[in-house]
């Protein structure tokens, strides 16, 4: 049964919330129920039993459903269980007698949002009635994060970020939802992994894009020189300072200041940063007036910030006030599912600018961009491809142009290899294999034998790896850690009379293509 709502108030109101379904069997309750909810200004529906109840809610969106524990055909808990099978969203309300509250307990930790005991006289249908609209707002909340998920997925590009993982769709997620605010936001990360790019697009999504962003590096100035540049001084506050000069501070007003390597800012000058922030006020050097600023604070660092407050080169009290929101970006070597986009991108940008025609990689060009761990991160990936563009001399990037002559000379990986906890062993094998193979330069015949494989199981793994690259999710962490076996020293190859008697290495298998496509990105 379906009851319109009198009155144009009334009215107005059913354009502002979702619909409310009932299932219950006893109509006495439905009926006063339902009248009771629309008088409130909600749409309302009604059905008698369980089975209903599921097909409408797998037909129409409803905010909140109120279900009777025991009803016919499927009673409250395995109606919820079915929402949960199905992921319909909603929010669940269990009606229950009082010999039944127990189970409705069970009910709300197997996800229900609350439950409510019968008979329900004036004090309970007071409770439901604050109830409902608390579960509507966490609906309303779900559901706008459902749309993000859902305009992030298959996302390559984040205004000037790259990258398709998971891990990246997080950080996109984040930047979403906390780019409108006015919260102080503290970007962490190793460097070389994009902190600028993240500020840059919490700037551009903000309702300050229209204002300046100023970055600015805490490291790369002396001391004097940082505190000038954040508040600017007066004229004749030391020698030389023939002119009064606004500092960032100032000049940002009505936009966002960036402070990369904020950790590395002196203590006295955090003071000063801690003031601004709290007063959105500041004086110059020499100065004698507040100038009152109106600002935004993104920090970065890569900086363990707990050991830094422990050593005392960082203020606890800065730290709260600029890691309202933390943004954790993650290397690139976490992100294996950008790295084939990254490069793509890169190659296109830096064949573009310097003139030639290069339409991709060598297979073992490819295996080796894969299989690196890369400590720079992007940054490093971006000055490989520019040197290996620069350096081609065909229409594909071979490994000897990708590949940095020290790390050719036999440069070493790390020994130990992280592997994430739920990993399959498939996958695990697959990383140590790419790991190895990386630490011997692209031997695979050294690969097989670190790692007690033919050189056809090793080519196998490499080219499982090229054609599924970017299909798998990242995984969370926590992580567990194995040790990588170290490449052994080889002896000297064997004369070419020798070679004769072994068994020929078997072909690789057939290749679809030389240059993979990527699925996924950076």
């Amino acid at each position: 049964m379906n009851r319109q709502a009198p009155g144009a108030a009334a009215a107005r109101d059913l354009m502002k919330h979702p619909k409310i379904l009932i299932a219950d069997d006893e109509s006495a309750i439905t009926t006063g129920l339902a009248a009771i909810l629309e008088d409130a200004g909600y749409a309302v529906d009604v059905v008698a039993d369980g089975q209903k109840a599921l097909d409408k809610l797998s037909a129409e969106r409803y905010g909140v459903v109120l279900a009777d524990l025991k009803m016919p055909k499927l009673d409250g808990l395995a109606l919820l269980r079915e929402l949960q099978l199905r992921d319909i969203p909603t929010e669940c309300i269990i009606i229950t007698g009082q010999a039944s509250v127990d189970s409705a307990v069970q009910a709300m930790q197997q996800g229900a949002y609350d439950y409510i005991e019968k008979p329900l006289n004036a004090e309970k249908l007071n409770r439901l009635k604050a109830l409902i609209p608390k579960a509507l707002d966490k609906y309303q909340v779900q559901q706008k994060n459902r749309e993000l998920s859902s305009k992030l997925e298959g996302l390559t590009h984040y205004g000037e970020l790259t990258g398709q993982s998971e891990s990246m769709r997080s950080v996109y997620q984040v930047i979403e939802a906390v780019a409108p605010s006015t919260a102080s936001v503290l970007i962490l990360g190793e460097s070389g992994t994009g902190k600028e790019l993240v500020a840059r697009a919490l700037h551009t999504k903000s309702d300050r894009s229209k204002g300046p962003f100023f970055a600015l590096n805490c490291a790369a100035l002396p001391k004097e020189i940082l505190e000038n540049e954040l508040f600017g001084h007066e004229k004749g506050a030391f020698t030389g300072s023939t002119n009064e000069k606004a500092g960032a501070f100032e000049m940002s007003s009505g936009g966002t200041i960036f402070l990369d390597e904020m950790a590395e800012m002196p203590t006295d000058i955090q003071v000063k940063l801690l003031r601004a922030l709290e007063t959105r006020q500041i004086r110059r050097l020499g100065g004698k007036k507040e100038i009152n600023v109106d600002i935004r604070i993104v920090a970065a660092t890569n900086k363990n910030l707990q050991k830094a407050i422990a050593d005392g080169e960082l203020r606890e009290d800065l730290y709260y006030r600029l890691a309202v929101v933390e943004i954790d970006l993650p290397p690139l070597r976490e992100r294996a599912d950008d790295i084939q986009l990254l490069a793509n991108e890169f190659l296109g940008r830096f064949a573009q600018q310097n003139g030639k025609s290069i339409t991709g990689f060598e297979d073992q060009a490819w295996e080796w961009i894969i299989s690196y761990h890369w400590p720079g991160n992007v940054r490093e990936l971006k000055n490989a491809l520019e040197r290996a563009v620069i350096m081609s001399r065909g229409s594909t990037i071979t490994a000897s142009d990708i590949i940095p002559r020290h790390l050719r000379a036999g440069g070493e990986m790390p020994a130990a290899l992280t592997i994430p906890v739920g990993a399959t062993a498939a996958e695990a094998r697959q990383q140590l294999v790419l790991r190895t193979y990386a630490s011997t330069s692209g031997d695979v015949v050294r690969t097989g034998k670190v790692l007690g494989l033919t050189d056809a199981e090793v080519r196998t793994e490499l080219l499982t790896m090229l054609q599924v690259a970017g299909e798998a999710p990242a995984r969370p962490a926590p992580v567990v850690t194995a040790s990588a076996p170290a490449p052994r020293p080889e002896p000297a190859p064997p004369a070419p009379a020798a070679r004769s008697s072994k068994r020929p290495d078997p072909a690789p298998p057939a290749r679809a293509a030389k240059k993979p496509t990527a699925r996924k990105g950076r």
